[in-house]
């Protein structure tokens, strides 16, 4: 697939799920929080990422966090009751989200999805858009509903 054929799907996700978001398509790449808040014309506060990770038992588990946040793989084992999960590779991003590392979005695929809290202080943010030239602006409470998110302080 290309970064066009990407975009497709995830608008036709969100179309199809009457989901509220906005999928916008960029000339630049927003593949850095920088980048994305430059392409965005919005402060890099207003970028969350999706860190895709594998716990021991191989199952997908997304954290949402703000763009200059990290991810405590410690805390995510807490609130999931599992153990340490690992950073998934940019194959594994693809074969389980299907969306390349860079675009993932946060929503739009199976997994069990976390958001920090931080996450919650802002209205509307910007998440990947299904590649790496394209971003999705989103109600912070629409990605809990659409994932049936779980919250936990899962940043560093």
């Amino acid at each position: 697939m290309n970064d066009r054929d990407y975009e497709k799907k995830l608008q036709d996700y969100i179309t199809f799920r009457s989901i509220q978001a906005e999928h916008i398509t960029f000339t630049s790449c927003c593949h850095s929080v920088e980048e994305a808040a430059e392409a965005a014309g919005t402060d890099p506060e207003n970028i969350v990422k999706s860190i895709c990770m594998l716990t021991p038992e191989n199952q997908l588990v997304v954290a949402i966090v703000m763009g200059t946040d990290r991810v405590s793989t410690k805390k995510v084992a807490t609130a999931l009751g599992t153990g340490r999960p690992r950073m998934a590779t940019p194959d594994e991003i693809v074969k389980l989200t299907g969306y390349p590392c860079g675009g993932t979005p946060s929503f739009g695929y199976e997994a069990t999805f976390i958001v920090d809290p931080a996450v919650l202080d802002r209205d509307v943010v910007y998440s990947g858009g299904g590649s790496e030239y394209s971003l999705t602006k989103i109600p912070t409470r629409e990605i809990l509903r659409v994932n049936n998110a779980q919250v936990f302080k899962v940043r560093k």
